[in-house]
């Protein structure tokens, strides 16, 4: 919990550098977390409004508690979503990479005309790779904010049946094959092709190459 009384309480007249406020000391509080979970008193409420303020990683670590709190939740649901699971995963590794010093980026939105290149920056990294088996599904998140999630996935055999009713779900195709099930329709996709499910529709993903469907997954707000 956090100590209103210590150096790590932030002023209003500065930055991440401003002097008494060490931005990773105040993450590591926990204050963030009472924060998200509504448990936090009125005097850390106050200091949480101000380090918002002033600094971007309090920003971003906020954002991705709140993203863990989301998913948590949606895990004690009586029928949880197995994709769950792996978005899970992949925000705590978020988080741990930007506790690391990795800057976040925003992807830039999918659209018809995008391509591979576009991602280039996170594509070409040596570190957002799956590991040798994959298990059903393994994400990366690349990016994040209020608008858009965005995270590179790999499929190996579906994903499970869902409906999205406030986030259209996007899809780049990076390598293999896949069908995509949206109610009676079936669009099959390769390499390079962009697709984009309608809100309200109940939708499925069924790979139908032999090696995992690599996707440039994005989930935009409606």
């Amino acid at each position: 919990m956090l100590d209103n009384n210590s150096d790590n309480s932030p002023s209003t007249d500065g930055n991440d550098n401003s002097r008494g406020f060490d931005h990773e000391a105040f993450i590591d509080s926990g204050v963030l977390e009472l924060y998200v979970y509504g448990i936090a008193s009125d005097d850390e409420v106050k200091a949480v409004h101000a380090a918002l303020k002033l600094s971007g990683h309090v920003r971003e670590a906020l954002l991705l508690i709140e993203l863990v709190a989301e998913e948590l939740a949606q895990l004690d649901a009586v029928a949880p979503d197995p994709i769950i699971k792996p978005f899970l995963l992949s925000t705590i590794d978020l988080q741990d990479r930007m506790m690391a010093g990795e800057v976040l980026l925003d992807a830039p939105l999918l659209n018809e005309r995008s391509v591979a290149s576009d991602f280039s920056v996170w594509l070409d990294r040596g570190d957002i790779v799956p590991p040798a088996e994959i298990d059903g599904i393994f994400a990366k998140i690349i990016s994040a904010n209020a608008t858009a999630m965005t995270a590179i996935v790999w499929i190996t055999e579906m994903a499970p049946q869902e409906v999205h009713h406030d986030q259209y779900e996007r899809f780049l195709i990076l390598e293999g094959t896949c069908d995509i099930v949206v109610e009676e329709n079936i669009y099959p996709l390769q390499a390079g092709n962009f697709f984009q499910i309608p809100l309200h529709k109940s939708h499925e993903v069924i790979i139908t190459s032999e090696i995992p469907c690599k996707v440039i997954l994005q989930r935009v707000a409606a």
